[in-house]
């Protein structure tokens, strides 16, 4: 998708403009209004079309307008034009005619600022989102039409330089999208290090440990979900040396399986090609680390992704091992199916005894239980650290992710006390799972300030939850993490 910022309509092909709630036309909608005699408020009138955000009417050609047709978009109440508002405002318009024909849409902005301006570029790029790449036999009819959108705009190096810095999470999330888009026959443990690597091009650094490394460090739970697999587990390391040299970088460790059976406590088989996206977790890590190596952030910041692929080989883990992990942690494996947590308790130790770090934020899809208790629009925040929390939770509302504070109470800890090892992998029945699974890696962290995302709801979507987020693979929480790293920790 091409994002272009012009000064002035100059023959489009579509035009879209905004329209705020009660049939208000903003400035430039209301003077094409009266250079067409009214035609635009006559339009309006006929139908149900308010101005209410996400309604569209699509306008024949009026006299005076340098467009062959014309998309009223609506823009909701005038009075609350925020970053959501206008991102609403761009992946409105570019949904309702992106299978039209047309080639180029042109987006009338000019009431906007120019930072705004790059917003509306910016939500276009992200609504323009599709995993199309393994699809050869689609109908033309059904492949979006429009490859341009023209943004007017008063000031066009202002919206190009606000559009720089959006441009590099829009490319996180983007490539945290395709991660979670891939098949698990292309993208096994290997292949997700091997894309990881290539992000050196950005000024990441990227280490990649594999089976040898890892054993020689003790890391026992993690190589244990790997065992039954053919592909080999790998440890991918990204820094980012952004901030100040000497100071603790921020740490995102992410839960990377790339594929899911459930081990040799086997998933049921409906659904079961689903588990391709129990890698999210490490695809927004990932992301978030393009994103702040992209619009250079002023910190220092660390990804650590455990990449493994959970099969019911003949070697595999068996419920009721008993495993040592990098700390030195007993663990006893009750379900193979609870495997994200065995990942991230050597990834997260890993991470703070290497890195030091100010504090860990994990990522994952770890419980169906997340699933029970929030739905499928909010992901859950575990943390032992209010400074950790609330800002992860103060920029998740400014980017529209959702998130909800759930609580990890000491008195749960005995549902994970083991009879023969110093903890057990899942709590007593189905009870509270979320929960004893986030007390689970509490006991990985050393102390170090943490929070534990459970984004199992929001990894992935059956249907669109807003104008930027289409059906699939989400890129879930790279924006939330990028802005409470510019907000809190670059500020």
């Amino acid at each position: 998708m091409k994002i272009e910022f012009v000064a002035a309509v100059d023959a489009a092909e579509i035009l879209a403009v905004p329209v705020h709630e009660d049939r208000v036309l903003a400035d430039s909608g209301s003077k094409l209004d009266e250079q067409s005699g009214g035609a635009l408020t006559r339009a309006m009138s006929k139908g149900r079309f308010v101005g209410k955000a996400g309604q569209t009417l699509m306008v024949a050609a009026v006299s005076g307008a340098k467009a062959e047709s014309i998309l009223l978009v609506g823009a909701g109440s005038a009075d609350k034009i925020d970053d959501l508002a206008v991102e609403a405002f761009g992946g409105n318009a570019y949904a309702a005619v992106k299978l039209s024909g047309a080639e180029v849409l042109t987006i009338d902005a000019s009431n906007l600022s120019p930072e705004q301006a790059a917003r509306v570029g910016f939500a276009v790029r992200l609504a323009a989102y599709r995993f199309d790449k393994y699809r050869t036999t689609q109908k033309p009819d059904k492949i979006p039409s429009i490859n341009t959108v023209r943004v007017v705009t008063s000031d066009l190096r202002a919206a190009e330089a606000a559009l720089e810095p959006l441009t590099a999470v829009a490319d996180g999330v983007i490539f945290a999208r395709d991660l979670v888009s891939e098949p698990a026959n292309v993208l096994y443990p290997a292949e997700f290090a091997r894309r990881v690597k290539a992000l050196e091009s950005l000024g990441l650094e990227v280490e990649i440990l594999g089976e040898a490394e890892m054993e020689k460090l003790g890391m026992r739970t993690l190589l244990g979900v790997g065992q039954g697999s053919r592909r080999e587990s790998q440890l991918a390391i990204m820094k980012w040396n952004g901030g100040e040299a000497g100071a603790q970088p921020l740490a995102f460790v992410g839960k990377g399986v790339c594929f899911d059976t459930g081990g040799i406590s086997i998933k049921p088989a409906e659904g079961m090609e689903d588990m391709k996206w129990d890698m999210g977790g490490a695809a927004a890590v990932t992301g978030t680390m393009i994103a702040l190596a992209g619009r250079k952030a002023k910190v220092n910041a660390v990804g650590v992704l455990g990449l493994v692929e959970n099969m019911p080989d003949g070697n595999a883990q068996r419920p009721g091992d008993v495993v040592v992990s990098m700390s030195g942690q007993t663990v006893e494996v009750i379900n193979t199916d609870a495997e994200g947590r065995l990942v991230l308790a050597d990834a997260l130790w890993y991470t703070q005894e290497r890195f030091k770090p100010k504090f860990m934020i994990d990522l994952a899809t770890l419980t169906g239980a997340m699933i029970v208790a929030l739905g499928l629009d909010y992901a859950g925040v575990f943390s032992n650290s209010d400074e950790v929390a609330e800002p992860i939770l103060a920029a998740s509302k400014k980017v529209g992710e959702n998130f909800w504070r759930m609580p990890i109470p000491a008195i749960y800890e005995q549902h994970i006390d083991s009879k023969i090892a110093d903890v057990k992998n899942t709590g007593n029945g189905r009870a509270g799972g979320s929960i004893t699974a986030a007390l689970f890696l509490q006991r990985f962290t050393n102390g170090v300030p943490w929070a534990h995302l459970d984004i199992a709801p929001t990894a992935w979507t059956n249907k669109s939850p807003s104008p930027t987020v289409p059906e699939g693979g989400v890129g879930f929480a790279v924006r939330t993490l990028d802005r409470m790293v510019a907000d809190t920790y670059e500020a």
